[in-house]
């Protein structure tokens, strides 16, 4: 049974089956009186095989696959610093254990600096070498060369990979580049200048909604102090670009309920 893995890893994981969600299979980091937990929800209409392909004891993490008809999808879970967490693996990749879903993660930016600076294999997965920094889904990238204008510095800006996740915040941010877009409630994602246009001319009324432009897909530095509640706060001494690990790039991504 693979819940046997996840006792190796010294954590708890429950198995429910469920003809309430949409998805094939569903994972969620839960909570009872306990402590942490996982929740894996397999929906009964439709046939899912679990299995565990690696597991790394030692490191607290396992490479878990499900298969649904032809598909595959791949879910690195773990524990990191302080709690336990799941990550979807982009399809394309082709991992088969820890290490390699560990190495899928990683941005193409950082894996060329990892080559550049000839990070060797076992400080390749530390939270800090001399190729990035990292905080959960966030790595950072040095750039000492950069000079940015102090007028053009915002302080303890939010970064966050989705509407529900929470925010790491940053002592200083600076932001360029990227397509200016209005958002509100109404429109969470943004809404660019000729959608903007149109739904004014739609509907005038949505020109009540507290709006505001941001940038869609900016390159975005960082420097300070990185926080958040659930990693150890970073100091960053000089600019970092900052890159988000690819999960957003699975399909299965889909499947995880859990967000940081």
């Amino acid at each position: 049974m693979f819940e046997k893995a996840f006792v190796k890893l010294g954590a708890r994981v429950r198995i429910e089956e469920s003809d309430r969600i949409s998805a094939p299979i569903t994972i969620d980091i839960q909570h009872d009186h306990r402590g942490e937990f996982y929740l894996l929800k397999r929906n009964a209409n439709s046939p899912v095989d679990v299995t565990v392909l690696s597991v790394r004891p030692n490191d607290r993490h396992l490479l878990l696959m499900a298969r649904v008809g032809n598909e595959k999808h791949k879910f690195l879970c773990g524990h990191d610093e302080r709690h336990w967490f799941v990550a979807a693996i982009p399809e394309s990749a082709p991992v088969s254990n820890v290490d390699q879903a560990k190495a899928a993660l990683k941005p193409t930016a950082v894996r060329e600096r990892e080559a550049r600076a000839a990070i060797r294999e076992k400080h390749k997965n530390r939270r800090r070498n001399a190729a990035f920094v990292r905080q959960g889904e966030w790595f950072f990238v040095p750039k000492p060369e950069l000079r940015v204008p102090e007028l053009m510095i915002l302080k303890n800006e939010p970064l966050v990979r989705s509407r529900m996740g929470k925010p790491h915040y940053a002592e200083e941010c600076y932001r360029s580049d990227g397509k200016m877009v209005y958002v509100s409630a109404r429109a969470p994602e943004g809404l660019t200048e000729a959608e903007y246009q149109k739904l004014l001319q739609d509907e005038p009324s949505a020109s009540r909604f507290p709006w505001r432009t941001m940038m869609r897909n900016p390159r975005v530095f960082v420097r300070g102090r990185i926080s958040h509640p659930d990693h150890a706060t970073v100091v960053l001494m000089d600019w970092h670009r900052v890159y988000m690990n690819t999960e957003t790039e699975a399909k299965a991504n889909a499947a995880v309920v859990f967000l940081d």
